[in-house]
């Protein structure tokens, strides 16, 4: 079975958010598959999408056509139709996919999405759909573009730098990324030096260039 980090994704809901989100996990080379009811949004979305269809999400038999049961992860970005995104999360929930994503615009819309067992929900406002992207298709834990090219990440260490000082690890040199700070289990974050060496039950936030820090996230 592939890695659950790079099977394809569904993303349901093609507003400003949706289709940001679908076209940055494009970007990152995750295959995806984009549904929306409006025809206009299909059609001026494709091409650019990997596979993109009109289609009723709060159909469960359309759901069932289209193969979304066998997908690992999915995404509801569905805008300020309330009863489309609850009854769309219901749906998938009802599929038992393992990784449900969905967008809310309240809170009392989130606290609905989270008790009919959505397992991530995301708020537009504070998280953009190329941040989403990112959590969603790859290791990261957390992640915050800083600048136009300059990111910072929540991540776990790559195997290869476990065990080394910083210091001779030649991290910086090879990958273009700083460790900027360390947290152990049970442990609270603390600032990195040259003499700390990580472990595998450590998480680590780095900083660098926007596509440095992606690739070094993807390492195992």
């Amino acid at each position: 079975m592939a890695d659950k980090n790079t099977e394809p994704v569904v993303v349901i809901g093609l507003g400003r958010f949706g289709s940001s989100l679908a076209l940055e996990l494009v970007r990152r080379g995750t295959e995806v598959l984009a549904i929306d009811n409006s025809r206009k949004t299909v059609q001026s979305l494709a091409g650019h999408i990997t596979q993109i269809v009109e289609a009723d999400s709060t159909d469960m038999e359309a759901l069932r056509q289209l193969g979304v049961a066998d997908f690992y992860r999915a995404v509801v970005a569905i805008g300020t139709d309330l009863e489309a995104s609850i009854l769309t999360a219901s749906l998938l929930v009802e599929l038992e996919i393992p990784d449900i994503w969905a967008k809310a615009i309240s809170r009392q819309h989130g606290r609905i999405l989270s008790r009919i067992g959505v397992h991530h929900v995301v708020f537009p406002e504070h998280d953009m759909g190329e941040r989403v992207a990112h959590l969603v298709s790859g290791r990261m834990l957390d992640y915050m573009q800083v600048d136009e090219n300059f990111a910072m990440a929540k991540t776990r260490p790559p195997k290869e730098f476990v065990g080394v000082p910083l210091g001779q690890s030649g991290l910086r040199r090879k990958y273009g990324v700083t460790v900027v700070a360390v947290k152990s289990p049970d442990e609270e974050f603390t600032y990195a030096t040259a003499e700390t060496e990580l472990t595998y039950g450590d998480v680590i936030i780095v900083s660098g260039r926007t596509q440095d820090v992606e690739r070094f996230a993807e390492l195992p």
